[in-house]
């Protein structure tokens, strides 16, 4: 008599169905969260680097327009917003720079540009401002310069050396080229996020006058 062999056909119980799929929705879960999170962080990154772009065509914007210009005044707290900027003048880590740009007169006395790092309307928010007809001409072509998510420190600041020309009598007097130094020191508030940034550039007049 012939053996006959019955198989049986088996699948998969509910339970375990059960587990792959709570496993294979642990894994889609912490895979979606990784992913999201990696496309915040280069959101986050991206607008950072927009900003320190911002940054870095304010340095070259200054550094560019001081290059051309002459006859530069450096600004301490003795003679903060007056009319004496049209005189050329040395100092250290001034709070701004006045200068004759480069289709400027030195005949017109209220023509000067002027780069400033100052807070204004009593607030303690420094930012930078540039003026395109001086302060002694009232600044009313004064534009910050800065976004908003920049909080400058008030350590920046505008450093010359060799303003003051020769004594075109006797040759006496200061016989170095201008030099100017920039340096701005800050901060980088983007979504929730505060990112320290240091920068300083150096210039020094493309004019000869030594």
């Amino acid at each position: 008599m012939r053996k006959v062999n019955f198989k049986t056909n088996t699948g998969f119980t509910i339970i375990e169905t059960m587990i792959a799929v709570s496993l294979f929705l642990v894994v889609t879960i912490a895979g979606m969260g990784a992913l999201l999170n990696a496309n915040l962080l280069h959101h986050k990154s991206q607008g950072q680097r927009e900003i320190m772009d911002n940054l870095s065509f304010i340095m070259e914007d200054m550094s560019r327009n001081l290059r051309t210009g002459s006859n530069y005044h450096c600004i301490d707290d003795g003679d903060f917003k007056t009319n004496t900027i049209k005189d050329a003048k040395s100092c250290f880590a001034g709070g701004a720079i006045a200068f004759e740009w480069q289709d400027g007169s030195r005949l017109d006395t209220n023509d000067q540009w002027v780069y400033s790092i100052e807070t204004r309307d009593g607030g303690q928010t420094y930012n930078i401002y540039k003026s395109t007809d001086s302060w002694a001409g009232g600044g009313a072509n004064s534009v910050q310069l800065n976004p908003p998510q920049v909080i400058i420190n008030p350590v920046s600041s505008f450093s010359v050396l060799g303003a003051e020309a020769p004594d075109p009598t006797d040759g006496s007097g200061n016989h170095q080229q201008p030099f100017i130094t920039i340096t701005l020191v800050g901060t980088i508030q983007h979504q929730n996020t505060v990112t320290p940034f240091s920068l300083q550039t150096s210039v020094s007049q493309r004019a000869i006058d030594i």
